[in-house]
């Protein structure tokens, strides 16, 4: 077989056309500030595909999700090489809803940005006093429209979300947009309070839904992975101030800090503390070594 091209490149995934079904790769890269940096994270793909099919399996007593196999045996003969292996997952085809579905159960980041100045996040107005990464009384459903690459994700209510919903699936907008929150924050209680008897705090997260061929609302993409999520070391959590964490933050700092000076490019010991980095989190989470 020769060479396959991908149907579709995201920032850091290659989605591969397999007739009924469809090959995601995690590859190597890393992007931050929604830009793809020079860099490769070696072991980063393998990761983030198997920390998802750990997800995958933990919550599908809650919903349905888009995972076939993660073992290149099921895949045809092209994928069966050390490039794709660990890191590829056969998925089912599905319908991605243009909604991203942000839960966030502390407060950190653009949140705790937007707090500050008005007291709300993505319009919902929070208790007085809170300090950077306390955490919230309850977590709090945040969606935001899904841009292409280059663009930025916006925040939108979730009322807004009924209309955005509305205008795509006539008379489907409430009951699509009622279920993406219900299964959004169904998904992260689950999996936080699991974390947390792992030693980690999901402070937020992302996930994607789609419509299968049956019009059953399923969870696809990825799921709570280092890329899509904050995890902080529970024994190190003190509110006040940022957090150290298990995911590209490390990275993201790092560019910050050298604002000017790094035209996207990481030096090699913050590639690999990075990779450390994630692979700590997911021998946490799953009590394996990968």
């Amino acid at each position: 077989m020769g060479e396959l091209k991908p149907i579709k490149e995201g920032k850091v995934r290659e989605i591969y056309d397999n007739g009924d079904s469809l090959i995601m790769v995690a590859t190597d890269r890393i992007s931050c500030f929604d830009v793809i940096l020079d860099n490769k994270v070696t072991g980063k793909g393998k990761v983030l595909t198997q920390m998802s099919k750990f997800w995958f399996d933990f919550t599908k007593d809650i919903i349905p999700n888009h995972m076939i196999s993660v073992d290149v045996n099921d895949m045809p003969e092209y994928f069966r090489t050390p490039d794709f292996d660990g890191n590829s997952m056969m998925c089912k085809k599905l319908e991605m809803l243009p909604v991203e579905c942000i839960v966030r159960g502390y407060i950190t980041g653009s949140g705790w940005a937007s707090y500050k100045k008005d007291g709300t996040v993505c319009g919902i107005r929070l208790p007085e006093g809170l300090k950077e990464s306390d955490k919230l009384p309850e977590p709090i459903y945040t969606p935001s429209t899904k841009a292409e690459i280059g663009d930025h994700d916006e925040n939108i209510s979730y009322e807004q979300s009924v209309e955005y919903l509305e205008k795509r699936y006539p008379g489907k907008g409430s009951e699509y947009a009622k279920k993406l929150k219900d299964y959004t924050l169904a998904i992260y209680k689950k999996c936080a309070d699991y974390a947390l008897t792992r030693g980690i705090i999901i402070a937020d997260t992302k996930f994607e839904f789609g419509i299968d061929e049956n019009g059953n609302m399923v969870v696809g993409d990825e799921m709570l992975t280092p890329d899509s999520s904050r995890f902080w070391p529970a024994d190190k959590y003190e509110p006040g101030h940022g957090q150290p964490s298990f995911d590209k933050q490390f990275a993201r700092d790092w560019l910050k800090a050298n604002e000017g000076k790094h035209d996207w490019k990481l030096p090699e010991d913050v590639v690999d503390k990075t990779i450390d980095i994630y692979q700590k989190g997911y021998e946490l989470i799953t009590g394996k070594k990968l």
